[in-house]
């Protein structure tokens, strides 16, 4: 049997869509990205979303939009050390430096504990990673943002459909940043978006997305390489030429938003199919906690069910290594659980951290892999990942 670790579901309507956006000639961002963010901010419960070529760009940008309100390029954003390296390239890249926090070996998130310690005058924002869609501890994350006037960008790439005390994770912080990555829930193929419930926020996210454009007329918003702006020639120039800001060049194209929306309209089955399996998958791996851990789902919250995370413990007789080319060799397609972004990422050196700064999120760098949840798996398949497992354990602990 194979367990691929992803899968995408590109619907009827997706592939009718993309035939009238092909027959149009109009395939850069236009009526179907706007259709595709109303919908989006609508299951998320937020009133604006602003789509995006990537999930990166989401993190990018959502932190870009700080140079509107006083940020210099020498700010700082607090982010967990243990998280997709997106996180960290994406503070780089919207001109910040990232420091990071340890995070907590049962949620893989962000210790709240430790991120007083690391506040300085030149920090910004809050950067929590809802990693593997579980809830960051939200409610310790906005009393330190509030006491410290920081914002709080919720970093939500893998945390499609998570809630959190009745809140729907990106509802919490000032903006939330998703990927739309075909191994996501809700896919564009490649893709990111981000929520938020503060206009001027998202005003400043469609300039960014389009170089720092300054029009905001209604056909600019819409279709951003509009010919038909009725504010064009305003003051004797073109004003689609006029660049507010320092910007990106990141927009949503309309095939993407076709596949988006197709997507969206199977939300619902998707998302119950992969909780049904993520659940499934915790419940049943509890009998090898001893050897390998998992997260939990807590009452106050919602896991998203992105992926099974597993880390192996020091107790174990075997390595990460080990497990992962037993599950490879039996069809059962793994990843590593990221690494520690500043101290196990050569491409961080230059930020001068050194091993040992961040025990935890290292230890799970080093001992961390996942699985895909994903639509396509049965009962079946998740009968053959526990069977696999054991039998992997029966080889191994005496």
């Amino acid at each position: 049997m194979k367990i691929p670790f992803g899968t995408i579901s590109i619907t009827k309507q997706s592939r009718s869509l993309i035939d009238t956006i092909l027959d149009s000639g109009r395939v850069s961002n236009g009526k179907y990205v706007r259709e595709f963010e109303q919908r989006f901010a609508k299951l998320t419960e937020t009133t604006e979303a602003v789509a995006l070529s990537s999930g990166t760009d989401a993190d990018a940008l959502a932190l870009a939009v700080l140079h509107d309100f006083g940020a210099s390029r020498d700010d700082e954003v607090i982010v967990p050390a243990l998280s997709f390296v997106a996180t960290g390239n994406a503070v780089l890249q919207a001109g910040f430096k990232p420091v990071f926090v340890d995070v907590e070996r049962d949620t893989l998130n962000i210790d709240p504990t430790q991120i007083e310690k690391v506040i300085s005058k030149k920090t910004r924002a809050i950067m929590p990673v809802h990693l593997m869609g579980k809830p960051a501890k939200m409610d310790e994350i906005m009393k330190i943002a509030q006491k410290h006037k920081l914002v709080v960008v919720e970093d939500a790439a893998e945390a499609h459909g998570a809630v959190y005390k009745g809140k729907n994770i990106g509802t919490i912080g000032d903006m939330a940043a998703y990927s739309l990555y075909l191994a996501h829930i809700i896919t564009t193929i490649e893709g990111g978006i981000v929520t938020t419930n503060n206009e001027e926020f998202a005003e400043i996210l469609r300039s960014l997305r389009c170089h720092g454009r300054a029009c905001k007329c209604k056909v600019c918003v819409v279709n951003t390489n509009s010919g038909n702006c009725k504010k064009r020639f305003e003051h004797g120039r073109d004003i689609r030429f006029v660049f507010e800001r320092v910007g990106y060049s990141c927009k949503m194209n309309e095939i993407e938003a076709a596949v988006g929306i197709g997507s969206l309209d199977m939300y619902k089955e998707i998302i119950n199919k992969r909780r049904y399996n993520l659940l499934t998958m915790i419940e049943r791996f509890g009998k090898f906690s001893e050897y390998i851990a998992t997260i939990h789902e807590e009452k106050q919250e919602k896991i998203g069910p992105h992926a099974f995370p597993m880390i192996v413990q020091e107790k174990a007789p075997f390595s990460r290594d080990q497990l992962t080319n037993y599950l490879d060799k039996n069809g059962i397609d793994t990843r590593d659980l990221f690494v520690s972004m500043p101290t196990q990422c050569p491409g961080f050196n230059f930020l001068g951290h050194t091993l040992g700064e961040f025990p935890i999120a290292e230890y799970i760098g080093n001992n961390g892999l996942h699985i895909g949840v994903h639509q396509d798996l049965s009962d079946e398949h998740i009968d053959y990942f526990i069977d696999t497992v054991e039998k992997f354990l029966e080889l191994h602990v005496n």
